[in-house]
This record gives C-alpha cells, structure tokens and sequence, in this order.
C-alpha cells in the first residue's frame, strides 16, 4: 500500500524523496483516522446496541456486566489492534520505531483486557452474590486470588515486553525470588487457604453472628474476603479480623442457635437460705389456691401423708417424715409459670433446677429456649420471666439474697 501511494504522489510531480515521506505521514494519519473510526464504532454503535438488547431482556446477570463496564473497556481494545496490525506499513525501515510502537500498543491492550477482565470478575461476583448459596460458600476470597494472578500475570508480560525478553524466561527466572515472593504475600497465601478451608468445612458465612473476644468481635460477618473477615459489632462499629486467625484461634459461632427452633435462656436468683422452712398447714392453704401449682400441691399433699402413714411417722417433730418445702413448692410454680408461657418453646429443654449454694444463697436456675431469636423480642421474653418471679418470690415466705447496701448500713446504724 505504501508503494501505491508513494508511486500515485510521484506521478503528481513531487520529488521521490519528497514523496516517500509524504506517503508514510498520509498512512499514518490513514491508521489514526482508522483506529478512530473502530473506536467511535464500537462505542457509538456496538455498545449502544448492547446496551439495548440487554434492556429487553428479563435476566439480571446481563445487566450486572454491563453496569460494571466490561463492554466499555473491551471496545478500548480495537484501536489499540489497528495500531499492531497496520503501524508496521507506514514505518517500514524503522524497525526500532516499529518495535516502540507497536510494544506500547500491546501494553495498552495487555492492561485494557486486564480491566475487562477485572470488571468481568465484580460482575461475576456481583452475580453470585445474588443467589443464596453465596451465604453458605462466599468466594470473593478466590476472586481476590484469581485477581492478583492476572494482574501478576500481566506484570510479566508488560516486562517481558520492555525487556525484549519471553515472558517464560521471566517466569523461570521467579524460582530465584521464591523466599522473596512467600514473604510478600505470605497474608494472601495463609487467606487462601483459610479461605478453602472455612468454605469446605463451612465454619463460617456471610451473616454468621460470631464472638471472638481476642479482637473484640460479636456481632455479624458482613465480608469474607482473601486476608480480612469483617464483623459488624452490635455497637455499629466494624472489627477486622485475618481470614486465618478463624482457622488458628478459637471463636464462637451463633449460626447453630440460628438454625435451630429456639434461643437458650439460662439465667439464675439467689435466694436467702435462712428463708427456706418446712410448709405448714396454713402455708399449704395459701400454696393450694395459686391457680398454676393448686393440683400440684394437693397431689403432693396426699402422696406424702399416705407415705408418712405407711412409714408411721411420728409428725410432732416436722424433721421425721417426708415434708414439702416452700424452696420445692416455689420450684415447681416457677416450672409450670415457664410451661404456660406461650413463648417459650415446650419441645426443647424445660429445666428448673437448684446449683450449689454460695455466700449469696442458693441460686435456683431456669434454663429454657424462647421461640423468637431476635435479639430484642428475645430479652423482653426473658426479662418478662424475671419480673415476674422476683415479685412472687414474697409469695412463698422467701427473700431475693442480695449484699447489703448502704441503705441497709444506715438502718442498723439507727
């Protein structure tokens, strides 16, 4: 083509030299003008009619690739190709010209495929996260390394091309700088393979409420990423823990309450052990007309006074025999109180139970699981239970134990 032209020029009367100039200056404002008119196309045109067939479309993951702009940064790619495949015409001659050129155009194209490549990725990413599975198995910590592969790849070759050298000398030549490329993403490669390990042996996802007080986490993980795991705390605050210290250090995962059909109360009074007596008959009287324990303590009556009969029990001394307390009378109220409450869950444990004595009393402990898990509705259900059984505690002749406050010093003092 450049014998065409130069022949075409000197036919119009301009001097051979003249004209050998003027031909590859025409060529190359010809290839410019080109590359151009490719770009303007494939912006313009392509893109747009793209853009308009996805618009009719129903699905979402059309969409998602657009908005990520994996189009936009392909179509950057044609003129850098005219550039390659033509600049070679014009310059002829000048190979170290053509050489320069034509190594920058295929940087320009190395780095533009990598950006495409990158934003087909986020959309991909994007795409998976749409889906329930992404909860269970998140994969942007694969993403993040199958990342910096391509752009380590890239940066290879952009050097191999600056050097005039085979990438695969270059990629040989890494054996040297193993120590030295271990160390620099010794975080990337430990979160890689916490990352596979996490996802296979599914410790954690994405929304898992998790406690790990070394990093003063508690609340949900809101990112699981190559190196980083976020955790958004109950305060709003966000805690940054490495991917691997889940794998190496111990934490504690909610997900199990979460899945299953209840949240455990367990939460303890103590009661004044000086206030635990024998029930006596007008104590068992008032007992018998509370509506949730009436048939309990009437069965329970008779059940011990035929045994003590059996036994020939002599009653004058309430130690001998078998007698009801008002310790065990208040254990069951508290049990069939629970049993009635409509949110508590009646097919999970249902315990009411004594734990060893203190120097703050007896601690009588219910451990039950509420039918609602918020957080919230959760602690109004277990804070109703308590209000109510610190105000009936009076009720059957005990005392909530307590340490004495200065208001009690004030009264002894009087």
């Amino acid at each position: 083509m450049l014998d065409v032209i130069r022949d075409w020029i000197i036919m119009q009367g301009l001097d051979v030299s003249v004209a050998n100039i003027v031909a590859r200056g025409l060529l190359l404002v010809l290839i410019l003008v080109v590359s151009l008119i490719v770009y303007l196309l494939a912006k313009h045109f392509i893109l747009k009619g793209i853009a308009t067939l996805i618009g009719r479309t129903e699905t979402q993951w059309d969409d998602i690739i657009l908005k990520n702009k994996v189009f936009n940064r392909l179509a950057r790619i044609a003129p850098a190709i005219v550039i390659y495949m033509s600049i070679a015409i014009p310059l002829s001659g000048y190979d170290w010209l053509v050489t320069l050129i034509t190594g920058l155009a295929l940087i320009y194209i190395i780095v533009m495929g990598i950006l495409a490549l990158d934003a087909a990725l986020n959309a991909a990413l994007t795409i998976y996260t749409s889906y329930e599975v992404s909860n269970r198995i998140p994969i942007k910590g694969f993403i993040q390394v199958f990342k910096i592969l391509l752009y380590f790849t890239g940066a290879i070759f952009i050097i191999s091309i600056l050097m005039n050298k085979t990438p695969i000398y270059l990629f040989s030549s890494l054996g040297a700088l193993t120590a030295v490329l271990m160390f620099i993403f010794k975080d990337a490669i430990l979160g890689f393979i916490a990352g596979i390990q996490l996802s296979a042996n599914r410790m954690v996802a994405n929304g898992d409420w998790i406690e790990m007080p070394k990093y003063g986490a508690d609340g949900d993980i809101i990112e699981i990423a190559l190196t980083t795991v976020k955790v958004q705390n109950w305060d709003k605050t966000i805690t940054t823990i490495p991917t691997y210290a889940l794998i190496t250090d111990s934490f504690k995962n909610w997900r199990g309450m979460s899945e299953s059909d209840g949240r455990r109360i367990k939460r303890s009074i103590s009661l004044d052990m000086n206030t635990i007596q024998f029930c006596t008959d007008e104590m068992l009287d008032r007992f018998s007309k509370i509506q949730y324990i009436s048939s309990h303590v009437e069965k329970k009556k008779l059940e011990l006074e035929e045994n003590n009969k059996l036994a020939k029990v002599d009653l004058s001394n309430p130690v001998n025999g078998i007698r009801m307390t008002n310790i065990g009378i208040f254990r069951a109220y508290v049990k069939a109180y629970v049993l009635n409450n409509p949110m508590i869950n009646k097919e999970m444990t249902c315990l009411v139970r004594q734990l060893a004595p203190t120097e703050h009393g007896l601690p009588i402990e219910i451990y039950v699981f509420s039918k609602d898990k918020d957080w919230g509705n959760y602690e109004n259900i277990q804070a109703n239970i308590f209000d109510h059984i610190l105000a009936v505690v009076p009720e059957f002749d005990l005392r909530v134990f307590q340490d004495p406050s200065g208001r009690d010093f004030n009264k002894l003092a009087s």
